[in-house]
C-alpha cells in the first residue's frame, strides 16, 4: 500500500494580491535589489489591512541591531476596533533572513542606498512586504527615463494605429 493517497487534492499556490503599492518609489529611485519579507502586525491591523487600507508613501525601512524595521507606514484604525485598537503609524518589525540583513547592511552603509517598500501584498494568509535596495535618481536620470516612457507610448499608439511612417 502506497502512502500517497489519491483522493487528497494537492495543494493549491497561495493566491498574491497587492494591498497598496509605493508609486513614486521607481520615479525617485533607482533599484538595485528586491526582497520579500513578512511583518510583524496586531490583529487589528491586519483587519484593516483586508479593506485595502495602507499607506507607503512616507515609509521607509532600516536596520537596526541586525534587524531590519519599517518605519512611518500608515495603516488607519479598524473602523469596528475597540479601545484597544492599534496606533496608526509606528514602527513595525520585519522578517527577513539573516545572510540578507547583512548584505543589505553593508551596501546601505555606503553613500545614497537606502531601503524603500516598493509593495504590500497579500501571500494567501500572510502579509509581504516587498523591499528595495534603492539609489537616488538625479533630475537629469527621471527626465530620460519619462522621455523613454513617452517614446514607448507613442511608439504603441502608433502601431495599434496601423502607420508605421515618422
Amino acid at each position: 500500500m502506497s502512502s500517497a493517497n489519491p483522493q487528497r487534492p494537492t495543494s493549491r499556490p497561495r493566491e498574491r494580491r497587492t494591498i497598496a503599492r509605493n508609486r513614486s518609489a521607481t520615479h525617485e529611485y533607482l533599484i538595485l535589489d528586491e526582497i520579500e519579507a513578512g511583518i510583524v502586525l496586531y490583529g487589528t491591523e491586519v483587519k484593516s489591512l483586508r479593506g485595502g487600507r495602507c499607506s507607503l508613501q512616507e515609509a521607509y525601512c532600516m536596520i537596526r541591531n541586525g534587524e531590519l524595521w519599517l518605519m512611518q507606514m500608515h495603516i488607519p484604525e479598524y473602523a469596528q476596533g475597540n479601545i484597544h485598537n492599534h496606533k496608526m503609524v509606528r514602527e513595525r518589525k520585519l522578517l527577513a533572513k539573516r545572510m540578507e540583513i547583512n548584505k543589505w547592511d553593508r551596501k546601505v552603509r555606503e553613500k545614497g542606498t537606502t531601503l524603500i517598500p516598493l509593495e504590500i501584498l497579500w501571500d494567501g494568509s500572510l502579509v509581504k512586504l516587498r523591499i528595495g535596495l534603492c539609489k537616488g535618481k538625479k533630475l537629469y536620470d527621471k527626465r530620460q527615463a519619462k522621455r523613454e516612457r513617452d517614446d514607448k507610448r507613442e511608439m504603441a499608439r502608433q502601431a495599434k494605429s496601423g502607420r508605421y511612417d515618422n
